[in-house]
């Protein structure tokens, strides 16, 4: 797997949390970026935002509100865990 960098997180609490990106994709025509804390303690959790690219400008990351969308999202980053699972098939 490519290694896309990572991504400071800074939570409600202020609290920052490096994470590792894991995919930027595109389900029901928006971009989406799942992102794996680092921190071990962790492990096993996935944070899915909405990904928007200025371009030229820092990407810009938004929370998923509503349920409908997290969902599509959801889906979208399963099928991309599907994907990976059969490259590793080859």
């Amino acid at each position: 797997m490519e290694n896309l960098g990572t991504v400071t997180l800074t939570l409600d609490n202020d609290k920052e949390l490096e994470c590792e990106i894991l995919t930027i994709y595109t389900a029901a025509g928006r971009d989406y970026i799942a992102l794996a804390p680092m921190d071990e303690s962790l492990d096993g959790i996935v944070y899915l935002y909405r990904y928007i690219d200025r371009g030229e400008e820092e990407p810009e990351l938004e929370l998923i509100e509503e349920n409908e969308e997290y969902e599509i999202a959801s889906d979208g980053f399963d099928e991309w865990l599907d994907t990976m699972e059969f490259a590793e098939l080859d």
